[in-house]
């Protein structure tokens, strides 16, 4: 048998009929999956958290290490009036084709192009940077240079830890597979190069 509860308005609360019967009769019903906020637990209070190390450093300006370095308002850096004055070209500086020339005010000098890998890098700079061939004279350059680096350290009688610098031995205990096969394409590579040189003096 049906328990039946009567309310104040008339109607008849059935228990176990479906939910649809009861939204028609302005009776809401909380799911499973609609959960209780009731049941949250609340965000603990700072007192509560007081006794972590560190917590709410940021809450207290005396507590922050940048403080003494902080202005109120910030200070302001007034921007250069008219034309930066130009940088002394005391070293070769290459110069992309798109600034016909110009160089900005103020550059770098701490590499300049020198040897085998500054002539490729010369050579790079003969086409515009939206040449494929710019970027991957560049690329060619950089790797030139590396080996040019251990010829002068060898130079100077200084004997260059290769392994470790290229990461190498880390790389045959970590990625074992990944190495042998950066190893296959490079030789692939330079045997293809050298084909390529014979096949032409020939």
């Amino acid at each position: 048998m049906e328990h039946r509860e009567q309310r104040p308005n008339g109607h008849d609360h059935g228990h176990g009929h479906d939910h649809d019967h009861d939204h028609d009769h302005g009776h809401i019903h909380h799911h499973a999956l609609q959960g209780d906020f009731r049941d949250v637990p609340r965000r603990p209070s700072r007192e509560q958290l007081a006794h972590i190390n560190g917590w709410g450093a940021d809450l207290d300006r005396k507590d922050r290490p940048g403080v003494p370095m902080e202005r109120t308002p910030p200070r302001f850096i007034h921007q250069h009036e008219g034309k930066l004055p130009q940088q002394e070209e005391n070293v070769e500086v290459l110069v992309s084709s798109e600034r016909f020339g110009q160089i900005t005010p103020i550059f770098g000098t701490a590499q300049p192009p020198k040897g085998i890998s500054g002539a490729l890098r010369r050579l790079a700079f003969k086409w515009s940077e939206n040449d494929m061939r710019h970027w991957l004279l560049l690329l060619a350059a950089d790797r030139v240079n590396v080996v040019e680096g251990i010829g002068e350290d060898l130079a100077h009688g200084k004997v260059p830890n290769v392994l470790g610098e290229m990461g190498i031995k880390a790389e045959w205990e970590h990625n074992r597979a990944g190495l042998i096969k950066k190893a296959a394409m490079a030789g692939a590579v330079v045997g293809l190069a050298v084909y390529l040189t014979r096949r032409r003096e020939r």
